[in-house]
This record gives C-alpha cells, structure tokens and sequence, in this order.
C-alpha cells in the first residue's frame, strides 16, 4: 500500500516540525520565568462514585446513588485512551462493541442487542434514526460520552431496550478563558488541524470550536475529508436566568468507502459455514468504484434556557432543530467466484435521505421533603417533529454480476455507467413521527440508608408514512398509526456504608418490531405494537482506599417481547411473537494507588439468545430458538495502564479483548476472538506545548469489525499519529 500525503498533511508536517523544534532564545527566556506545569491525564485523578451520573437521571444524581450501571467518559479519558471519534470513546464502557460500515455507521452492540435496541443520542436528543445517524464523530468537539446500560426508555422515548450512549458536545461555561490548538500526523497522510477558544466579555462566555481533519484511511483508495464548527454564546439575562445559544455545523465525505473484505468460498460449492475465512492479499483492497460516495452534513440549532426559581427549584428549557443531508453512490456487494479467482460486483445503490427535527423540552426539577424525608423530583414535557425523506434507486443483481474482476488488482470502474443507473433523485417514501411525552423522576430517602428511585414516561407517537411512489397491496400510498408506550424504572439504593452501595432495579423500553420508526412502513408494522423489554438488575458500588479507588458490578436479565418474526405457516407474513433474551454480568474498576499510576479495566460476559425467533431459509421458515443474535460476544474486556514517569513524559498501555461472534442467527458462521493493543505517550515540551504519540493495534492484528453472512467488516490495521497541542 502506498502512503501519500494530502496538501494539508504536508502543510501539517511543516508545522509540527517547525512547532517541535527547539525556540529561540528570547522565548526560551521568556518561558524560563513561568511556574512549572505537572500535567497528568484522567486516569492519575480518578473518577469518583461522587460524579454527577448525567444521562441517567435529571435528578443530579451522583453515580453512587443512581441505581443503574453508569459509564461517564470524561474529555481528559478521551484524550489518554487516544480517542479519534464518537465509537472509539465507547471502548472504555464494558461489555460494548461498535463498528462503523458505511451503511450503518452508527453499529453498536450492548447487553446482547444491536442498534435497533439501543438509544444514541447527541446531547440528549435522539433523532430516531441512530444505526445511520450516529456515524462517528471526530472527538475534537466532544466534552464527553456516557453510557447507561439496560432499559432506559423513561429517559428519551423508545428505542433503548439495551441501552442508551449519550454524546456530548463542548460548550461555553464558566470554567473561565482556554484556548488551544492542535496540529496532528497519522499514516496514510492523515492530517489534522483544530482549535479550541472560550473567552467571556463581562457577564457573556464565547467559545468556538473548529476541527479538520482529511487523508486517506487504511483500505486502498478510501479518502476521508471532514470538518466541524461549534459555536456557542452564553448570556446571563437576569439574576438566576441563563441562557445559551448553540450552533453546530459537521460535514463529512469519504470517497470510495470500504464497504468489507469478501470471505474465501468453499471450493467444493455449498453454502459457507465454519470461521470466516479470508485471502491474506485481499486484506486492505477496495473493491467498490473509484468515484463511489459517503457525504453527510448535518447542522444542530439549540436554545437552552436555565432558570433558578429559588433555592430548591429549577426549570430548563430546551429548544432544537436537527437538519441533515446523507448521500450514497457506491457499489456494495462482493463476492469470491469462479474457484475463488475472480471477485463479483454487485448490488448498486443510489440513495439519499433528508431528515429535519424540531423539538422543546421543558424540565422542572425541585428538592423537597415527602412525609419529613429528603425527596427530589423533576417533571417534564417533551415533543418533537421529525420528518425523514427518502430518495433510494438500487439495481440488486446477485446471480448476474455487474463484473468480474481480479481480487488482487480490480479494474478501476465508475459509478455511473457501471452500476445501470442515472444520476438524479426521486423521493421514494416519508416518514413523520409526531412526539409528545409527558415524563417524572423521583427519589426519596426512605431511612436506615435507604433511598428510592423511580421515574415514568408516557408517550404518544403519531407515525404517518406515505409511499411517494406506485403504491401496492404490501405499500399503500399512505399509512398511519399511533402508539402510546408506558415506561419506567423502579430502583432500591442501599448504603451499606459511605463507600459502598448495593442496589436493585427493573426498567422497561419500549422499540419499534423491526426497523427504525424513522424509516418503518406498512409492512413492519400494519398489526404491530411497538415491542416491550423489560430488564431486573443487581448491582454494587464501591470506593476503597481513600478514595483512590473505585469499582462496580452488576449482574441483569433482560427480555424483549413481540419483536418480528416470519409466520411459521405463512412465510410471506411476519407476525410480532418473537422473543430475545439477554443474561450479563458486568465488573469495572479503577483504582490510582499513587499520584503517578494508575489502572482501570472491565469485564463483561454475556449470554444473549433468540427464545423466539423464525427467519426463512429457501423459501422456508426455521427456528432459530436458543441461537445467540449475531455480532454479540460472550466475553469483552478491556484494561488500560497509565504511568506518570516524569514531569515530563507520560506513557499509556491499553488492551480490549472480544470474544469468539457468529455472523448469522443460525450460528454456523463465526470469527474468533481478538485482542488489540493500544500504546501512548506525552511529552511536555514546554509549559504549554506537548506532543501526544500513539499506536492502535500494535501488533497488527487482522479482525472482524462487524460480521455478516455475505460480507464481513475488516477493522484497521496497525497505525500510528502524532499531535502537538498548544494551550494559550
């Protein structure tokens, strides 16, 4: 493979070279005279039990007193665990696995269940369409990243039987003026370039944030150029009255995306079974056309309002719009033929979506007392708009190929006139969910160390789905439905001394059958309810030594019901009885025996089956009853070392293992477990200028990112960065 660099990696090189070298006198003088600086990362002060829990309670909330596992992922973890997006963030959460293929961008796996099961919001805000729009992130912008596992619903609405992943973005506060700028290097001519600035003007806080970053990726001929812009204005307009305008701008397009490696097939015919099988020197080619296309561009508006009532009231107010655009020209599907000499291209598709989303919330949140005891509370009412156009034109041809190629060098071919179709866009069908929630939290102290948590949501979806096309029996012109989910958690926290809690808790969520409400139609839900998962856990909470230390466990089961299956005596029908269960233990722990070392790590094993599930086979339905779900791991854990050498240097080793994950329902089709290695280290250059190294997969391991049946999900190989920050 051969590594190029783009003018703005040149640019950067020049840069971090010149910003590396030694300064010249009179500023070496200058810098002589300021204190000297110790800096150490997140994990050489650790998080506390004590921090804010976030996402998984309106209520403030410390994690020790929420009766749920809880992940907060904090901007000093992200950098140390070198973080270059959203997903990589999630590495630290146990028991969680992501990929980002281009189709589904957003692929998660959490306590047994894939995307369609979890909630992925961007500031608390879900946009009802997280397999696909929760695509990576560059991490430049966020302040941090939190994970709620389970059920959690009553939060945000439906979609979150296995979980909830909350991203969010940096603002302006009051942490006072901070400015810094980075500059980085990656292989493959990876560049980036970004800056970080927060000022206040008497009362008023002004920040910007502005990241690039662009260069070829690890597959051949992939290109990624990306940017991002966040500005925000916070205003005081009264004694207790705040007020915060937020805007943020992302764009990303990659050319030529990496759609998956084509698995080697059985040279005597047949269908493939056993582990997945690969030829080494297809490892990092890209089969898809030279002009294929991923763009998005999204840009967030958001108006947050805070008010201090009194002493014991506060109510906010949360105003926002999302508007995104996403475009795809690629060639997706490659097959090994012909004796595993020749690689078949198939199935095109041009594809737009154009989604807006309005919403307000209101959050009123009070600290009182109930029958002389301590008891908090917090009520709201939540409502949202969101319309999704969509503009798909494909040409599916599997059994006659649109060519033949060599695996090891496939001709260059274009889009357009090799995939059979035309540029331009014609709306195929709309969606518009109409949303409004009613929801309340509260916990009280109960006495003798008890406290109980509780919160309850109802909502009312009003789906109306028109088919902008010829309409037919199984898609009618237009189609609408409502739905009316009720959902909560009940959870019991015991003190069992300062340090140590115990607790106990079962929460409901509520999903759509098959597919995203965003996207579902008459078929997927004409005589469906949404789906019902219900979750009891058990957990613990502890901090030892001084507080230097900290950890948690938790053991859930969780049960989805009335999810999509095929009709056993119908097979051109689905019917909503199917059934997936999830049994899981999660431990992490974090513990800092000195101000210069520190260790943390996770492990989580997790025993996910179908109890109900039909899925058709040559035109026949079978079951699939006791099989583990697809891409769902039996063991994840992870680990990470930090050590402060010196004043000036500072040295990370991380490790992740994922266990042994089949790639279809039956189960006849798997990759083994994998482990990768993370190596990291600062230099502090002067007071303010560091240089950051890093090396991912540090010993080239060759793994399945995302499995699939027809064409697997290749992770990156080995690849190394360097940054150097400026804090001024």
């Amino acid at each position: 493979m051969k590594y190029q660099f783009s003018p703005l990696a040149q640019a950067l090189s020049l840069a971090l070279f010149a910003c590396a070298c030694p300064v010249q006198a009179q500023e070496k003088e200058a810098l002589q005279k300021l204190p000297p600086v110790l800096v150490t990362g997140s994990a050489i002060a650790a998080t506390g039990l004590n921090e804010n829990a976030g996402s998984s309670s309106r209520l403030g909330l410390s994690l020790r007193e929420t009766p749920a596992s809880v992940s907060v992922l904090d901007r000093e973890e992200i950098e140390l665990r070198g973080a270059s997006n959203t997903q990589e963030i999630l590495k630290s959460v146990p028991g969680l696995i992501f990929a980002d293929p281009p189709g589904s961008a957003g692929t998660v796996f959490y306590r047994g269940f894939g995307s369609g099961s979890l909630s992925q919001l961007y500031n608390g805000i879900s946009v009802q369409y997280d397999a696909i729009a929760a695509r990576p992130v560059d991490s430049w912008i966020v302040e941090r990243v939190e994970a709620i596992g389970g059920p959690s619903s009553f939060l945000n609405g439906s979609g979150a039987v296995g979980g909830t992943l909350n991203v969010i973005t940096k603002i302006a506060d009051r942490s006072g003026d901070q400015g810094r700028l980075r500059f980085g290097l990656g292989d493959s001519g990876r560049g980036q370039a970004a800056l970080s600035l927060q000022r206040g003007v008497a009362e008023q806080v002004l920040r910007l944030e502005l990241n690039r970053s662009e260069g070829a990726l690890w597959t051949q001929g992939r290109d990624r150029q990306a940017w991002q812009l966040a500005a925000s204005w916070l205003l005081p307009l009264a004694q207790n009255v705040s007020h915060t305008l937020a805007v943020e701008r992302q764009h990303e397009k990659v050319s030529q995306p990496y759609w998956g490696t084509p698995m080697l097939q059985p040279l005597g015919g047949g269908a493939v079974a056993g582990q997945l099988r690969f030829d080494p020197a297809t490892l990092g080619i890209n089969y898809n056309v030279e002009d294929g296309r991923y763009q998005q561009d999204v840009t967030w508006l958001r108006s947050l309002l805070d008010w201090r009532l009194n002493e014991h009231s506060q109510l906010r107010h949360t105003l926002y719009h999302y508007d995104a655009l996403r475009d795809f020209e690629n060639v997706e599907t490659y097959t090994f033929k012909n004796g595993n000499s020749q690689v078949a291209r198939s199935n095109a598709l041009l594809q737009r979506h154009d989604q807006q989303v309005w919403g307000s919330r209101w959050e009123l949140s009070h600290s009182g007392q109930l029958a002389g005891r301590a008891s908090d509370s917090a009520l709201g009412l939540d409502w949202s708009y969101n319309r999704q156009t969509r503009f798909p034109n494909s040409v599916a041809v599997i059994k006659k190929p649109f060519d033949l190629v060599d695996p090891y060098a496939p001709a260059a071919a274009q889009f357009y006139p090799a995939s059979g179709l035309l540029p331009g866009y014609t709306p195929g069908a709309s969606n518009q969910l109409h949303s409004l929630a009613l929801f309340a939290e509260n916990r009280t102290v109960l006495g003798a160390g008890f406290a109980l948590v509780s919160a309850l949501r109802f909502d009312r979806i009003s789906l109306l789905a028109r088919n902008l096309r010829t309409a037919t029996a199984s898609s009618p012109a237009l189609f609408a439905t409502t739905f009316k989910p009720l959902t909560g958690r009940l959870g019991l926290v015991k003190d069992l001394s300062a340090d140590w809690q115990i607790y106990a808790q079962a929460s409901t969520a509520a999903d759509p059958p098959a597919g995203l409400l965003a996207t579902a139609g008459f078929s997927a839900l004409r005589d469906f309810d949404l789906t019902r998962g219900r979750q009891f856990e058990l957990g613990s909470k502890l901090s030892f030594d001084g507080g230097r230390g900290s950890a948690t466990a938790a053991v859930y089961e969780i049960r989805r019901r009335h999810i999509a299956i095929t009709d056993p005596s119908d097979k051109t029908k689905v019917i909503p009885v199917g059934e997936q269960s999830s049994l899981g233990l999660e431990l992490a722990a974090r513990w800092q025996p000195s101000s210069a070392l520190s260790l943390s790590g996770h492990l989580s094993h997790t025993r996910a089956r179908y109890e109900d599930f039909v899925e058709p086979l040559n035109g026949q339905p079978v079951s699939r009853a006791g099989q583990r779900p697809a891409n769902v791991p039996d063991w994840v854990a992870g680990a990470a070392l930090d050590w402060q050498a010196r004043a000036s240097l500072g040295l990370s080793l991380d490790w992740r293992y994922v266990g042994r994950r089949y790639a279809n329902a039956a189960n006849d089709l798997w990759d083994g477990a994998y482990q990768l290695l993370g190596l990291g280290a600062r230099l502090q250059l002067d007071p303010r200028l560091s240089l950051n190294l890093r090396v991912d997969n540090l010993t080239n391991t060759r793994y399945v990112a995302n499995l699939s049946s027809s064409l697997p999900y290749l992770g990156a190989p080995r690849s190394a960065t360097a940054a150097l920050d400026w804090r001024f």
